[in-house]
């Protein structure tokens, strides 16, 4: 058994805040042709450097009604920065243009098998997954990246075309798991691939 969600899979269903405190399933999202979901997080060096060009991938998305979700599974007795008050006030300040909810109990990324920060999963209108990895092949340093693997997938996707690169593997931060590396690390100390 695979310990990430494998190709074909349905999304596993979940039931979270979000910033503003209000609860998302996935049927709050039915009505997308589309959807992305991602694991992120406040601090790890390879969301924040790409950040602002995965929202510039969501913007454009919109219009053809593709939906995106990003949660935050990180421990914040591990990692103090991904506490859902940081959550908060990141969201304030960057405006993002998707739900960002908190995953308190990590049991959303084990049912996913989220690896890493960032790491993309993308599934098509009867929620299979069509699409799950990278989004840039240079998170930590965009303007030197070659390919944004999500972005390739989504535009096929949307005009109706077989994905031709469906797994990437996801380049950035671990998931920091409750009761593992509880010590206070600074950032540039963040395990990498």
């Amino acid at each position: 058994m695979s310990y990430t969600l494998t190709l074909g899979s349905k999304a596993p269903d979940f039931s979270l805040i979000n910033t503003e405190k209000k609860t998302y399933s996935l049927k709050d999202f039915a009505d997308h042709k589309g959807l992305v979901i991602f694991f992120t997080c406040n601090h790890c060096p390879y969301v924040t450097s790409s950040d602002p060009l995965t929202s510039e991938v969501a913007k454009k998305y919109q219009k053809y009604n593709i939906g995106f979700v990003a949660i935050n599974s990180n421990s914040e007795h591990t990692y103090k920065e991904d506490s859902f008050d940081n959550m908060v006030n990141r969201m304030k300040e960057q405006q993002f243009p998707w739900i960002y909810l908190h995953d308190q109990t990590q049991e959303v990324a084990r049912r996913y098998g989220a690896l890493r920060t960032p790491h993309f999963f993308l599934f098509n209108k009867k929620r299979e997954l069509i699409y799950t990895g990278r989004g840039l092949d240079n998170p930590l340093h965009p303007e030197k990246s070659h390919t944004n693997d999500l972005e390739k997938a989504l535009e096929e996707f949307v005009h109706d075309k077989t994905i031709s690169v469906p797994l990437t593997n996801p380049i950035g931060c671990n998931i920091k798991w409750e009761g593992k590396d509880t010590h206070w690390m600074p950032p540039e100390a963040c395990d990498i691939v």
